[in-house]
């Protein structure tokens, strides 16, 4: 039976279990520190064995606090403490929750390591599953169809439109339905979706029954599954890590997503060449992983006052939140225009087969490799330097600097001809783009409320995914009318000039001094 405070009686028919008192009321009861409790077992009997070092603080400890607190003191130990183990009593204060010691990094933080290994792992996994599917499709309509090079380069252009249409259809959606639904969960269906696509893909390759058609719908249902993963997980790092560590959660964010895009389709392939169903089966284990990852973050509920609000008015309120506030709307569409613009990547294989050699020879696809690997490899050594030195002064005239640096990386390697100088470029493209990226989003982060922040997040993935796909189609065409030389550097030059119109036409960019958050 727990002690009883002294000169106290206790009512008929009371309980004899209560709560233990709260730290204010402990520190009304006296006015030294309470003693702190450290329980350790008893190793030996006699003399200077914890028991008796524990009657000896008792006794010292009694003659200097008063006898009501002493008894609180053993009251709060429990009998079942009392009968299992012997305590020793020091000195030392037991702060309350806002003296203890603050978290320095996101990683110390237990749901944002949960958060981050399950972006790690789906970054892996995704970026693999689709590099595989686009060549078994590729492989498919050759052998299985008959089709042409043309004909079945084209029907790889559809897999990239049946991918973006439920991107492009249902991002209105899927930001309400960020901002309506507990996150987490979202994202774990999500990633459970995404993972029986890959099962469905595992099974169809061993059982050899691929087909058009199902390939097609499956890349359909990864392009749904991704629109919905996409608002609700950005949305999730706010909410597990406070605002004055949150740029280096971006920074920390980005290196997770460039390890899987660069790992992600080399383990595939290199799982693809020992088994064709091992790299799809390895994405299904990965995609469980990540979803029983993100299922363990405690509850984010969402905000009671959206559950009354009809959806079609949240999307119109998102849209309308992102059109009124200008420092939003110019950190998005400067993005849209500069990437939509200035991407070099599309016209890669051009340089690595009739611009780039090597005594003579062209790099061809060795080359393209490389090529394709070098902006992804920038941007991560960037985001590592990010992570433990985020950019903190001057933050807005820095990420317009910055997409300048893209464009003046991208002329520079439109006008390169020696294949090591244009690999520097190339990473450079990747450093300076990682830099207005960890800039941009940290702002666009900080300066949306939670209760819109799904919806911002899904405006925001529209605009990037919009200027990845349309910025191939604009070099495309401009390669037709420019060469490909002339098609990049007027992109390069496209984005330097978007950048200069935007610092003019949206001063708050460039007035951006700190990451201070506008919402908390």
């Amino acid at each position: 039976m727990k002690a009883e405070p002294c000169g106290k009686q206790r009512p008929a028919g009371h309980s004899p279990e209560r709560s233990p008192p709260s730290f204010a009321q402990r520190q009304a009861m006296a006015p030294a520190p309470v003693a702190q409790v450290r329980m350790v077992s008893p190793r030996r009997k006699g003399p200077g064995s914890p028991l008796d070092g524990f009657a000896r603080a008792g006794v010292q400890s009694a003659t200097r606090q008063p006898a009501r607190l002493l008894a609180l003191k053993f009251s709060l130990l429990g009998n079942a403490a009392a009968r299992c183990h012997l305590g020793r009593v020091t000195d030392a204060p037991i702060l309350p929750d806002s003296d203890r010691p603050q978290p320095t990094s996101p990683l110390q933080i237990p749901d944002y390591r949960r958060f981050w290994t399950a972006r790690l792992a789906s970054a892996f996994a995704t970026t693999g599953m689709v590099v595989i599917l686009g060549y078994q499709l590729y492989d498919v309509a050759r052998g299985r169809y008959g089709m042409g090079i043309g004909e079945a380069s084209f029907q790889l252009g559809l897999l990239g439109l049946v991918q973006f249409l439920p991107l492009f259809l249902l991002t209105p959606v899927a930001g309400v339905v960020a901002d309506r639904f507990d996150r987490r969960l979202v994202v774990t269906c999500s990633m459970l979706l995404d993972m029986l696509v890959a099962l469905a893909l595992t099974l169809a390759t061993l059982g050899q029954a691929l087909t058009l058609p199902l390939l097609f719908t499956l890349g359909a249902l990864h392009g749904v599954a991704r629109v919905f993963m996409g608002p609700a997980l950005s949305s999730i790092a706010p909410n597990v890590v406070p605002p004055a560590l949150l740029p280096r959660a971006v920074a920390i964010n980005a290196m997770a997503w460039q390890i899987g895009s660069l790992g992600g389709p080399a383990v595939a392939g290199l799982l693809f060449a020992a088994s064709a169903p091992l790299p799809y089966a390895v994405s299904t284990l990965l995609l469980g992983f990540g979803a029983v990852r993100i299922f363990g973050i405690r509850p984010l509920p969402p905000r009671t006052d959206t559950r009354n609000i009809h959806p079609i008015t949240q999307i119109r309120e998102g849209l309308s939140f992102v059109w009124n506030e200008r420092f939003l709307l110019g950190c998005i569409t400067l993005d849209l225009f500069a990437v939509l613009l200035g991407g070099a990547t599309a016209l890669l294989p051009v340089f690595a087969r009739d611009i780039l050699t090597i005594d003579g020879h062209a790099v061809g696809s060795y080359g393209l490799g490389f090529m394709r690997a070098m902006p992804g490899l920038g941007a991560a050594l960037v985001a590592a330097v990010l992570a433990r030195r985020p950019i903190e002064r001057e933050v807005g005239a820095k990420m317009l600097l910055a997409v300048i640096a893209f464009g003046a990386a991208t002329v520079a390697f439109a006008l390169s001809r020696n294949f090591a100088l244009s690999l520097v470029f190339l990473a450079l493209i990747g450093a300076s783009d990682m830099v207005s990226v960890f800039i941009r989003n940290t702002l666009v982060q900080l300066h949306t409320p939670d209760a819109v922040r799904g919806r911002v997040s899904s405006i925001s993935g529209l605009a990037i995914s919009a200027s990845n796909e349309l910025g191939e189609m604009q070099s495309g065409v401009a390669a037709a009318l420019l060469g490909a030389t002339g098609a990049v550097v007027f992109g390069g030059v496209g984005a330097i000039v978007v950048t200069v119109a935007w610092a003019i036409w949206f001063p708050e960019l460039r007035r951006a001094r700190t990451f201070a958050a506008k919402y908390t």
